[in-house]
């Protein structure tokens, strides 16, 4: 058994297996007993392996969190005890854990007021102070934005096996979705104790695994792959970008260097412009535009003063089914598989995000011959226009 330890091909081989025994509902018991040499000798590298080799099985996503829920658990001790050097001060990665920290602390100050509230359950003011300690909580999402939209296409183009990052997306979504109901739950009349305590308990426990996931599976792994080079380039692309309790030291975070400096005029057949001309043209539109070419990759989004979805640099050239979170994708498929094969030009939605009324459109995009080149998604904000009545001939500014 001590070549199978140290044969990486076979402790992911059998990992995989213990995944899917717990998946099954195997006998917990006889599972950890054969395995438990691979139990305590499991490295973050596995775990990665084994989660993208599952989530390519096409294991489906609720019963492969709930396996890798159960599975970690077991291999907590392990990870929690593999060494590896900590991200630099001041690093991408450390700003992270710092405010993994913060997290905690905000967590931890929230633990007595549930409890409190279990004893007096009808306590208004209990209600609005546990309403207020989950949203600072829910402020923790602006990491997790950063975390999809930065640090998961970094790991798509540096690693084959990055599949493991959908499904931290699709834990992410259920603690979005847990913390919005949570406080929704406390401004009902008829509060329901036992769905709250479901509710923070999922939220508890899915923010922690997180935190462990990123700093015992996910950041070591790639201190050990990543260059730093890529690493560092991760504070310059988030610099726009709202973290939730600590912000990255301003040296650190300075803008990255402009692109090409190429000023040649570009002719658009309906007129020439600059390239600086044609960014501040696409930036002064009241939309969010985002262009997908026909390869299915992300080639260019519009820097509109504000924008609706957050976008970073490290998007471009990332396949656009990594772009959106698991239980949505097949939808962007299906939508552009139709364009592809000519069968429809347009799909519109419209949601309610943050009080405001997002509508958001695709088109397909063709040549002059009508060959599919791609796909263009525009965001607007629209809850003005819904206003609109009647007709507005006349300047009114004053």
């Amino acid at each position: 058994m001590s070549e199978f330890t140290q044969n990486s091909q076979q402790r992911v081989q059998h990992l995989f297996e213990l995944f899917i025994g717990i998946m099954q509902g195997d006998k917990p018991l006889e599972l950890v007993r054969k395995h438990q040499q691979l139990i305590d000798n499991i490295v973050p590298s596995d775990v990665i392996d084994a989660v993208d080799r599952l989530v390519r099985h096409g294991v489906p996503m609720e019963a492969l969190k709930r396996g890798i829920n159960k599975t970690l658990n077991l291999l907590y001790k392990t990870l929690n005890g593999y060494p590896y050097t900590p991200p630099p001060k001041g690093s991408f990665l450390d700003v992270l854990i710092q405010n993994n920290r913060e997290l905690d602390v905000r967590l931890r100050a929230t633990r007595p007021l549930i409890k409190e509230l279990n004893n007096t359950p009808g306590d208004v003011m209990l209600h609005s102070r546990l309403k207020e300690k989950l949203s600072e909580i829910g402020k923790f999402d602006a990491l997790y934005v950063i975390k999809e939209n930065v640090l998961f296409p970094l790991i798509e183009k540096q690693w084959e096996n990055f599949r493991c990052v959908q499904v931290m997306w699709s834990f992410q979504d259920d603690i979005r979705k847990n913390i919005k109901a949570a406080i929704a739950l406390l401004d009902e009349k008829d509060f329901d104790l036992k769905k709250f305590n479901r509710l923070a308990g999922d939220i508890f426990f899915n923010m922690y695994a997180i935190k462990f996931r990123d700093e015992r599976i996910l950041f070591p792994r790639m201190l050990e792959t990543i260059p730093e080079k890529e690493l560092n380039d991760l504070l310059a692309q988030s610099r726009e970008m709202i973290f939730p309790f600590v912000e990255p030291p301003q040296k650190a975070a300075e803008a990255m260097e402009e692109g090409s400096t190429d000023t040649g005029e570009v002719d658009l057949h309906t007129g020439i412009l600059s390239p600086e001309q044609i960014r501040m043209v696409f930036n002064h539109l009241p939309v969010d535009i985002t262009y997908v070419d026909e390869n299915n990759k992300v080639k260019y989004f519009s820097t509109p003063g504000k924008r609706i979805f957050p976008r970073t640099k490290g998007i471009i050239g990332r396949d656009v089914k990594n772009c959106h979170p698991p239980e949505s994708v097949h939808v962007v498929e299906q939508i552009v598989d139709a364009f592809r094969r000519g069968e429809k030009d347009e799909a519109s939605f419209w949601i309610k995000m943050k009080g405001e009324y997002i509508l958001i459109r695709y088109f397909a995009v063709r040549d002059e011959s009508g060959k599919f080149r791609g796909t263009l998604e525009v965001s607007q904000e629209i809850s003005a226009l819904q206003k609109i009545t009647g007709e507005k001939r006349l300047l009114d500014w004053e």
